[in-house]
């Protein structure tokens, strides 16, 4: 075949169908909130100050004791808070977080290139991102919930910091992103399916 003929039977041959304008909104809405949900959680984790309660200030990095008129004191040996596994389990809320983070890396970069370089493989590189962001979410739910374990008496509501809020919201779009990622992948037809048509 020349390479004019192979021009033509391009041109001729069956066409990508556009998405649809709604289609294109929600999981580009998916991928900024994503994006988002790193940016909080990152930021969360890296501050780690996540409870006061009176003069003490809990965090995932270090354990901090408050005076009226001072700075706050700081100390990396979580040990010298006087509760029993709180050293480890800290180090293991604050593994656990990070190893959300990462896993939300990768499943926005997954989201990103399955949107940019469209093929038949890119509904299997957005499920895949998405299902990233479940156990980003699952991750990042087990290192709250850990964190709120160790110190529940001595938890108020109040207490909670903007930090330990922004790790909550974080967590909540991880989910909220990777259901609704899933979900709009089963509800659009495949590429290589719409092409048979």
């Amino acid at each position: 075949m020349t390479a004019i003929g192979a021009q033509t039977q391009r041109l001729l041959g069956p066409k990508r169908p556009h998405r649809s304008f709604f289609e294109s909104f929600i999981r580009t809405l998916i991928i900024v909130c994503t994006a988002l949900a790193v940016v909080l959680s990152s930021v969360s984790i890296c501050d780690g100050h996540w409870l006061l309660v009176e003069d003490r200030l809990f965090g995932l990095w270090y354990f901090c004791t408050i005076s009226n008129h001072s700075e706050p004191h700081c100390m990396r040996d979580l040990s010298q808070a006087h509760m029993p596994g709180l050293a480890v389990g800290m180090g293991l809320a604050r593994s656990v977080a990070a190893l959300a983070v990462v896993a939300a890396i990768f499943g926005l970069e997954l989201l990103m290139v399955s949107q940019v370089c469209e093929d038949v493989r890119s509904r299997r590189k957005w499920a895949i991102g998405s299902y990233l962001l479940l156990v980003a979410f699952i991750l990042s739910s087990g290192g709250l919930l850990t964190f709120i374990i160790l110190l529940k008496s001595q938890i108020t509501l109040m207490g909670f910091t903007l930090m330990f809020w922004c790790e909550f919201t974080a967590s909540f779009l991880f989910f909220l992103n990777a259901t609704s990622g899933l979900h709009i992948n089963s509800l659009t037809q495949p590429w290589n399916q719409l092409r048979k048509v």
